[in-house]
């Protein structure tokens, strides 16, 4: 574990300031690990009595404010019960009387009145609470705002998904606010918890060696940052797949191998925090968002800002030279997950895409596919639900059930890329061979993308150190001049003094 401050700086200023603020970030990213570790040293510092709450079990609730706030009155006054006898709230009980719209704000009085130091409230999970809940809940802090420090708590964080403004989705529309532009304007600022850094990953990593004699080498440490970027369940989760399974004997040093193992059996499991990235799919506010970055296109002029926010804010993407997927993981789990259905349709291939001396038979798989979609294309289409990339979601699907088991696919995409880079690492008796292809799709009112795939693919492949590699064409013009099984058409041409392999589809 890292010390909590450091992935909230400011935090200690906030609450000395006796200002209110939100802590917004992913799953499982370490804001309830973090708000707790915070509340305890707090307390335990003799200047604050801080607790840590949440509001989770009022989530059955729904617009049930008298369910849903005495439920998460029953669940502070039941972790309170780990504090010194004269710092703890009041029983629920002794407030038995009064009704729900009020009871939040009535509690939080009579502890702050009674408390010799002044109270710092962390409420978790508050986007757990839904309707009316979620508004009288947030009423009662705001009522009680102007009266902190001597009758009410000096500082309180809201801990959730997402920034304060998106508890509005929570709301039905005939109440989508306290009557302000924010459904919680007292706040002052809005903290969210940053990845770990490369050297975060490597003192978390040492920590182990530490406790355990067990190393990670330099070169599985940098493929962890690598593929994770830091992300903070994905840094624990690989680690624990390496350590606790793959390499239980704390003699042997972990390898990038392991790593990379480890990789491939958390995309093939699904854990829980993957799987509820997968579910975020569906949702039209993050289709809008992810469909045109796996399509390489500019973001519709409907996608609005806060829709983008949305997304970054539950950790699916990040904004570096422009809009892509967070980290690698997530970069290959997307697509995967949204073709698993399609590859599991997909037809048995009748022949062996590999040969005697183990390599790829990377011409008889090119050739098999276009077969593949001259016949099945427009099925396969009709069917995908992000229509923009589902010619590349049905190729990577192919593709994917080739090398499943036996090799990996690197996948390089980003909003307004105009592509989708690709790079399968096969291992074979005599080392590993790697294959890079391009994906484009030429779109109505665009020029025939073949140029611009010669040189993208061109500078793809001086990156990868490589001197031949494949472009796909994949044409989807509402009026082509020629029926599909007539376009399709594989040609070999020399660019920039590198054999390309040109399949038109």
């Amino acid at each position: 574990m890292l010390p909590p401050e450091r992935r909230l700086p400011g935090v200690r200023d906030l609450i000395d300031r006796q200002l209110y603020f939100v802590l917004h970030a992913p799953r499982q990213t370490g804001k309830t690990t973090s708000s707790a570790a915070l509340a305890h040293s707090l307390t335990a510092e003799g200047r604050y009595v801080a607790l840590h709450a949440t509001c989770e079990k009022g989530q059955p609730a729904g617009g049930d404010i008298e369910r849903g706030v005495r439920t998460v009155l029953r669940d502070l006054e039941n972790v309170a019960r780990v504090l010194p006898a004269d710092l703890r709230p009041p029983p629920v009980s002794s407030l038995a009387e009064i009704e729900a719209e009020s009871l939040l704000g009535a509690y939080l009085t009579a502890w702050s009145e009674r408390s010799p130091r002044p109270v710092v409230l962390f409420l978790d999970e508050i986007d757990a609470l839904h309707d009316e809940t979620l508004l009288s809940v947030l009423r009662q802090l705001r009522a009680g705002y102007i009266h902190r420090s001597q009758s009410f708590p000096q500082s309180v964080a809201l801990i959730g998904l997402r920034d304060v403004r998106d508890y509005r989705i929570h709301l039905r529309p005939e109440a989508a606010s306290l009557g302000t532009s924010s459904p919680f304007n007292i706040k002052v600022e809005s903290l969210t918890l940053r990845n770990f850094t490369a050297e975060e990953i490597s003192e978390l990593y040492d920590q182990h060696t530490a406790d355990t004699g067990q190393a990670f080498t330099d070169d599985a440490k940098a493929l962890a940052w690598d593929l994770t970027r830091g992300q903070p369940w994905l840094v624990n989760a690989l680690a624990a797949e390496v350590v606790d399974k793959l390499v239980p004997d704390r003699s042997v040093p972990i390898e990038p191998s392991h790593v990379e193992r480890a990789k491939e059996i958390l995309i093939e499991r699904r854990d829980t925090h993957l799987d509820s990235l997968v579910d975020r799919l569906r949702e039209a506010r993050v289709r809008r968002v992810i469909e045109p970055i796996l399509a390489g296109e500019l973001l519709s002029p409907d996608v609005l800002d806060d829709d983008i926010q949305f997304v970054e804010d539950l950790g699916l993407v990040a904004r570096s030279a422009g809009l892509e997927i967070a980290n690698p993981i997530y970069r290959e789990i997307i697509p995967r997950a949204l073709t698993n259905v399609v590859q599991r349709s997909l037809p048995l291939p009748q022949i062996s895409f590999i040969a005697s001396d183990g390599r790829l038979r990377r011409d008889a798989l090119l050739d098999e596919f276009r077969t593949f979609w001259c016949q099945h294309a427009e099925f396969f289409l009709e069917r995908q639900p992000y229509s923009e990339a589902a010619a590349q979601l049905v190729f990577m699907a192919y593709l994917q059930r080739v090398v499943n088991g036996g090799g990996f696919i690197d996948r390089e995409y980003a909003v307004g890329s105009g592509r989708i880079d690709l790079c399968v690492r096969w291992p074979y008796p005599g080392g590993v061979e790697r294959w890079a292809l391009e994906l484009k799709v030429w779109r109505d009112g665009r020029p025939d993308p073949l140029p611009e795939g010669l040189e993208q693919l061109s500078a793809y492949l001086d990156r990868l150190g490589l001197a031949e590699g494949t472009l796909l064409l994949f044409d989807t013009r509402t009026q082509a001049p020629a029926p599909l099984s007539e376009r399709c058409s594989r040609s070999e041409v020399e660019h920039r003094g590198r054999r390309i392999t040109v399949l038109r589809l």
